[in-house]
């Protein structure tokens, strides 16, 4: 243990970042009462009940706030020794996805069915993937520029585990775990031509995977022109430009969207932003991006507060995970980047993302209690 891990072990803990919390509980009511409005006349028609994705995440919720709990005011020395168990329950479960164990749908084997719910492993690996990083960076700085010792270990381990998103297949999740990785090594000081090299045998890695399934190739060009093929392969897109066209400045209000009759495809999950955009217009996806800016200052902050190496690099890589998934999702229903199926975080549809999102949000506050400006 460094003297800067020690000398935070010996003081006492401090209260955790209350203005945290208060913003992520904001942008989870947001979530919900998205979820109700976009989910609501698919529900009737499928489930026979209006309420049902909306009761069904209130649960998700439930679960989630007990975790983030529990995460909150885990010990510091056990938070310490998290990154192997995880890391090691992460490669067993994401191994599972593969087995009889796995529930397969669209064509992918990315879940594990738990009776009634089913879990995205993924969504935790990418958690137990930070807390390998930043231990590995934080504590390894002597040797972390050598490229046998101190870069080739963190790139095997996020190598073996894209590996296994890819068999899934998770072209997404294997590319989000790479960025991970790319970021954390660069904040922990890896050397830049290492840094470069491997982003470009990425790129070529993952120019190759796209021109090699038809599938990933059509999304591409979709991409590139949604309106040229709007009723198949670039329909998403085109379904999302209506909604976002159509809402204007304060929107068409709750519940009054047309997007999400059965023309948005995901519209309380993956495009769940392009809803809020038709419903509550240019001033409430302008709400959410400024309570997202503000958790993501409270979350610099209290990376930047953390007189550890290893817990500064823990905590930036846990605002990181959310991060990344709101700038991917937002990119996607606007249009910037090929659509991949991310879900926005606290505010979309799904057990296994917002549980995880809680999770980053519970280990936040467990670090913000040892602040040097607590």
């Amino acid at each position: 243990m460094s003297a800067g891990a020690q000398a935070a072990a010996a003081a006492p803990r401090g209260r955790p970042d209350w203005w945290l919390l208060a913003v992520v509980m904001v942008l989870v009511f947001l979530g919900l009462t998205m979820v109700f409005s976009a989910s609501g006349i698919s529900a009737e028609r499928v489930q026979a009940d209006t309420y049902y994705f909306f009761k069904r995440q209130l649960l998700f919720l439930l679960v989630g706030g007990l975790v983030l709990a529990l995460a909150a005011s885990l010990p510091r020395r056990v938070l310490e020794r998290l990154h192997y168990p995880a890391l090691l329950l992460s490669f067993v479960l994401l191994a599972a996805c593969l087995t009889p164990l796995g529930a397969a749908a669209k064509g992918a084997n990315r879940w594990i069915g738990l009776g009634p719910l089913r879990m995205q492993p993924m969504e935790f690996a990418k958690i137990a993937l930070v807390l390998y990083l930043a231990y590995f960076m934080g504590t390894k700085q002597t040797i972390v520029k050598s490229f046998s010792k101190g870069v080739l270990p963190p790139f095997l381990i996020t190598g073996a585990m894209c590996a296994l998103l890819l068999k899934q297949p998770d072209f997404g999740g294997a590319a989000f775990c790479a960025i991970l990785l790319f970021f954390m090594c660069f904040a922990g000081g890896t050397r830049l031509v290492y840094l470069i090299g491997s982003g470009l045998t990425a790129a070529a890695g993952a120019y190759l995977l796209v021109v090699a399934e038809p599938y990933r190739f059509r999304r591409l060009l979709a991409f590139r022109d949604p309106f040229a093929d709007a009723s198949d392969s670039g329909y998403h897109l085109v379904q999302s430009f209506y909604a976002f066209g159509s809402g204007g400045l304060s929107g068409a209000g709750l519940g009054a969207g047309k997007q999400k009759l059965f023309y948005l495809p995901e519209a309380h999950n993956d495009f769940i932003m392009a809803v809020m955009g038709e419903e509550t217009g240019f001033i409430g996806i302008s709400l959410v991006f400024l309570l997202l800016l503000c958790f993501f200052q409270r979350g610099m902050r209290i990376a930047l507060g953390q007189q550890d190496m290893r817990l500064r690099l823990t905590a930036f890589g846990l605002l990181l995970v959310p991060a990344l998934s709101c700038v991917v999702n937002l990119a996607v229903v606007m249009g910037v980047v090929p659509p991949k199926g991310v879900p926005m975080p606290f505010i979309s549809y799904g057990g296994s993302s917002l549980t995880a999102s809680l999770i980053c949000v519970g280990l936040l506050l467990n670090l913000s209690r040892d602040m040097e400006n607590a």
